[in-house]
């Protein structure tokens, strides 16, 4: 009876996990939740099986109806994207980065990417930083890529497209990659492409963020601006299972995308989440222009919202945001309630889930990532449940509420829960009588 009491345990703290995001207004710029459908598939027998190697090439024999699976989510992929070559066998965005820096450069090469205070992600960083203390970036760590940083203008939060150029012309890196984890604007690909190719340098787009906006033609299209390789995780913008992507822009890199995906970063890829991203990849094709089309607005309303109440919402003259997320600078705070980490914990105890994040100032302030000077809000999930414009003006009041006014965060916490009885449906997904994040007993 022991081992049964433990699986109601497993059972009860997992329905207790659902009943929070039921009631809680998530605001993760890296999340998003799935439909049932895609729930369906990532549950099916696949989750059981092996299919090591490229569709019709496998290792293992079972594989007919996987590789029609398989297949299917390559000519979606394909489809969406206009990409000459994918492949899905990377089971996460970082693996799908390793996969690049593997194919087309060897240990000791030069990469060029954004620094992770500047917005840029922890696989695009060096083992170590210039100060001598070790930050185990994967690009440094793991595949032994010597890396530097793209010039970054913070007033604009972007790359500074003329001294990149001087610093590609003269550096020849072997990798350059776009892309960030703080994407407000689109990069300048197609600025930095000419340089990049006339010194042989292979341009990959992290498009982990921004996925979804890029399939949904809502941000910026880096195959046909001159990126060589796109990377991408499958669970932000774009809303399937947690997994990764590579996209080529010619059937020429096929070979050593395949090679460094099996046998370099992958053995078996997760097959059940090769079905969920299938089913996902069948929804965004019907729902993911206009999906992506809401969560920018209803992202440049949110910053714009926070900026009237008197919040420090970076690059107002820029229009905040051109992306799902929103990036504030809540410094001004440090005195009466903290920084980041502080800020992150009290939204949290009114249900209302965000995270810290770096800006590109804190290191000089003296700042770092466990208590950074700024906060990541994101609307990818909020705009799956339905949330438009006037429903980001209401958001933007309770962060006035707790962060300016000083409210109590269980009155606004209850403000929340009564606030989302009427968003409990989940949008730009075929229909289902199942909410989003009702817990599933099945056996």
């Amino acid at each position: 009876m022991s081992g049964i009491k433990e699986l109601e345990k497993l059972r009860n703290l997992l329905e207790k996990h659902h009943e929070i995001w039921k009631n809680a207004i998530p605001l993760i710029a890296s999340e998003n939740v799935t439909s049932w459908f895609v729930r369906e598939a990532t549950i099916s027998d696949l989750c059981h099986r092996y299919a090591e190697g490229w569709v019709g090439e496998r290792v293992y024999a079972g594989c007919q109806v996987i590789d029609q699976v398989e297949t299917l989510a390559l000519d979606l992929m394909k489809n969406i994207y206009d990409a000459s070559f994918v492949d899905l066998r990377p089971i996460s965005g970082v693996v799908a980065n390793l996969a690049v820096y593997s194919a087309f450069a060897k240990a000791g090469d030069l990469m060029l990417a954004i620094s992770i205070a500047s917005g840029g992600h922890i696989s695009h960083a060096p083992e170590y930083a210039s100060s001598g203390v070790r930050i185990g970036g994967t690009a440094g760590s793991v595949t032994r890529l010597q890396v530097k940083y793209l010039p970054f203008d913070p007033e604009v939060m972007n790359i500074d497209v003329d001294r990149a150029e001087k610093v590609i012309r003269e550096m020849q890196p072997k990798i350059i990659n776009f892309g960030a984890s703080v994407f407000l604007f689109p990069h300048p690909v197609k600025e930095l492409a000419d340089a990049a190719k006339e010194v042989g340098t292979h341009v990959n787009y992290d498009a982990a963020h921004v996925a979804g906006l890029i399939g949904g033609k809502q941000f910026q299209d880096p195959l046909r601006e001159g990126a060589d390789t796109v990377t991408m995780s499958t669970h932000k913008t774009l809303f399937g299972p947690q997994k990764g992507a590579i996209l080529a822009s010619s059937e020429d890199l096929a070979a050593p995308i395949k090679q460094a995906a099996f046998p370099g970063v992958t053995s078996n890829h997760h097959l059940h989440n090769i079905a969920g991203l299938a089913a996902a990849l069948i929804e965004f094709k019907h729902f993911g222009r206009d999906y992506a089309s809401q969560v920018i607005k209803n992202a440049k309303k949110l910053a714009e919202s926070l900026y009237e109440y008197g919040f420090n919402v970076v690059c107002p003259d820029l229009g905040f945001t051109e992306s799902h997320t929103v990036l504030v600078d809540i410094s001004n705070f440090q005195s009466s309630i903290g920084l980041g980490k502080d800020i992150e914990e009290l939204l949290e105890r009114a249900n209302i889930i965000i995270n810290r994040n770096l800006l590109p100032w804190d290191i000089k302030e003296g700042r770092n990532y466990k208590n950074p000077g700024g906060i990541r809000l994101g609307t990818s999930e909020i705009t799956r449940l339905g949330l438009k414009e006037s429903e980001m003006e209401f958001i933007a009041e309770l962060f006035k509420k707790l962060l300016i006014d000083k409210k109590d965060p269980d009155d606004i916490k209850s403000e929340v829960r009564e606030f989302r009885k009427d968003y409990q449906q989940l949008h730009y997904a075929f229909p289902s009588s199942k909410n989003p994040y009702d817990y599933l007993r099945i056996a």
